[in-house]
């Protein structure tokens, strides 16, 4: 039994293409014991009903997916894992840079393992789910013992039938994803547009250069590999393009009511700019921004 926890889009994605009878969510206290039942919209073909049944206190999965939001990861997992063999191998799937480390530093000995991906998922109702559009999922580990459970994470999740490939450096394809996520997110939360107008719009165009500039800045002193200013600019706007009708889910979250994950991406650069001493003041108002929208009016 593979176990989810977090019923939002990507929770309800895997939970769709995962082989039916093998796939559970994680119960909320209080939980209904009716299974979780929704319409599935796929890439291709008919809509179908999907209808998931809560993991049970007599079931041990083989398997657990977090797919929580970065800010309620590990308070989420902490009462989960007192019942949670130490041998499950545990797979997250969060935005942006800091939860994850902060998993993998709780339970050092527990087998965590780190995913990033670009299938899209959403949910235009709360009773249908969108296969939005086809990408690729990394998994890599976090600890030793995630190491030593890589290849049949990787084989157990691939039955999805979805691209599913093991990384050696997780952390490097985390990076790639949370430079694209600090250039695009946070100006459609606070332009409300989808990815691709923020291109022409004055506010991003002002400050996507000095924001490149910390980026790059902050990537050599990680010990990441080194990209100019120039380069990170140009694959941000590459994926703004590529999904420029999309709404992000910084703007998804704004729209819906949500907090943000800003802490997670904008937020992790400047504090890793303060660990290093690196100024970064564009990162900085950009969490200002968006901090301001996720207060209620």
């Amino acid at each position: 039994m593979i176990a989810i926890l977090g019923a939002g889009s990507l929770g309800r994605l895997w939970a769709a293409k995962l082989p039916a009878g093998q796939v559970a969510f994680v119960p909320r206290p209080e939980q209904s014991v009716e299974p979780l039942a929704y319409h599935f919209r796929p890439l291709q073909g008919p809509e179908v009903s999907v209808q998931i049944p809560w993991l049970t206190d007599v079931q041990s999965p083989s398997l657990l997916v977090v797919t929580t939001k970065a800010g309620d990861t590990l308070n989420a997992l902490t009462p989960l894992l007192s019942q949670l063999p130490e041998s499950t191998p545990i797979v997250l799937f969060q935005n942006g840079l800091g939860s994850q480390q902060r998993v993998a530093e709780t339970w050092p000995h527990r087998p965590i393992l780190a995913a990033t991906t670009t299938e899209g998922a959403n949910r235009p109702g709360d009773g249908l789910t969108v296969h939005a559009g086809q990408g690729e999922t990394w998994i890599g580990a976090l600890t030793p013992a995630g190491e030593a459970q890589l290849s049949k994470t990787v084989f157990t999740l691939a039955k999805s039938g979805l691209s599913i490939q093991a990384e050696s450096d997780i952390l490097n394809r985390l990076w790639q994803k949370l430079v694209i996520n600090a250039g695009i997110n946070a100006f459609t939360a606070i332009l409300n547009c989808p990815n691709g107008e923020i291109l022409n719009h004055s506010f991003y165009q002002q400050w996507i250069d000095p924001l490149c500039h910390e980026i790059s800045e902050l990537l050599s002193a990680s010990s990441q590999p080194p990209r100019a200013p120039t380069a990170l600019r140009e694959a941000i706007e590459a994926v703004a393009r590529k999904t420029a009708a999309n709404t992000s889910s910084m703007r998804a979250d704004r729209l819906a009511g949500r907090p943000t994950e800003i802490d997670f991406i904008n937020g992790y650069l400047a504090r890793l700019g303060a660990k290093h001493g690196i100024d970064t003041p564009v990162n900085q108002m950009l969490i200002n921004q968006v901090k301001q929208l996720d207060r209620p009016s």
